[in-house]
């Protein structure tokens, strides 16, 4: 537990207790008797929220602020570690941008308030300051028809199935199906939707803005479960899968490394600094799709060192991009 997550958890415990005992802090905690006395100093004198030592009561309880000018019990928005920052301010965002009318209107205003108290008081300088410091960029978002979002939603809840209208993005090709719904992913600002799809007797992924046309049917969606779903969706290299599993095995030059070696391509992935500073990466993949736009992102950077077949695709990418310009 780092400071921050000890600090939280010191307000939480005297929030919910009138008074709560040094034993029983330091078992909360799991730290010494030293660094629970400087947590408790910091919150006293730099935060300033008055906890007290009641020696009657045996234990640290919350007291009256001493200035008109401080937020007691209040823990600055700057304290948030960086998931819950860009958890909170996406919210906001995401609520900002709801259109009037629909049938959230009338709760968007008390959700914003309570977002709001929770990065901090309005007057709150620091509080103040992360939400004018904060950017959360979007990129390449694409839109969804909300009638096809509603009704892909509402078939996901109650385990009925899809027929839909479906254009593939590689070949513009626009097909008909029934379909299962699984589970709804939002990946890279985009949603897709993980389905059995019943012409093809297996498991599919649909982005749902290439849905055209979209009609619920009263039929229940054939169960798949959760391992199935992992093993299908979750051996491949992003929203792509299918086919054998293989392994990538990227090199990326010792000048893009001191990046690359701090990402996540895959749950899967391992890699190793080379001697030279390169950064050797291996990660699983299905579909090469995704990966080749990742690979090819970093130039000549990234030399693709196998499979084969991979590092064939990436050459024969490559020269038709040179034929463009040569």
């Amino acid at each position: 537990m780092n400071r921050t997550e000890r600090l939280y958890k010191i307000n939480e415990l005297l929030h919910a207790n009138k008074v709560v005992s040094f034993a029983n802090l330091l078992a909360a905690l799991g730290v010494s008797r030293s660094t629970l006395k400087r947590d408790l100093n910091y919150l006293c004198e730099r935060l300033h929220n008055p906890i007290i030592y009641s020696r009657e009561l045996g234990g640290y309880r919350r007291g009256p602020s001493d200035s008109a000018d401080h937020h007691p019990h209040e823990l600055p928005g700057l304290w948030f570690s960086p998931t819950e920052i860009h958890a909170l301010l996406t919210m906001q965002q995401l609520l900002a941008g709801l259109d009037a009318g629909g049938v959230l209107t009338t709760h968007i205003a008390p959700l914003m308030e309570r977002l709001n108290a929770l990065l901090g008081p309005e007057g709150n300088p620091e509080a103040t300051e992360l939400r004018q410091r904060v950017r959360i960029i979007r990129l390449a978002q694409r839109s969804v028809m909300p009638r096809h979002f509603e009704q892909v939603a509402t078939a996901l809840a109650q385990r009925k199935r899809l027929h839909i209208a479906y254009t593939a993005r590689g070949n513009g090709h626009t097909t008909e199906r029934d379909i299962s719904p699984q589970r709804l992913v939002h990946y890279r600002d985009n949603w897709y939707l993980d389905a059995w799809c019943h012409q093809r007797q297996s498991l599919r992924n649909f982005a749902l803005d290439a849905i055209t046309r979209l009609e619920p049917l009263n039929e229940p969606a054939r169960e798949v479960s959760a391992a199935q779903l992992s093993t299908t969706f979750g051996s491949g290299y992003g929203i792509f899968s299918g086919g054998a599993v293989r392994l990538a095995r990227l090199r990326f030059s010792a000048e893009r490394a001191r990046w690359v070696a701090q990402e996540q391509w895959h749950a899967e992935q391992s890699g190793k600094v080379e001697s030279d500073g390169s950064y050797l990466l291996r990660l699983p993949y299905t579909d090469h799709r995704e990966l080749i736009m990742d690979i090819l992102k970093h130039g000549t950077h990234c030399e693709v060192l196998g499979p084969p077949s991979l590092r064939r695709v990436v050459a024969d990418e490559v020269k038709k991009m040179g034929e463009k310009y040569f």
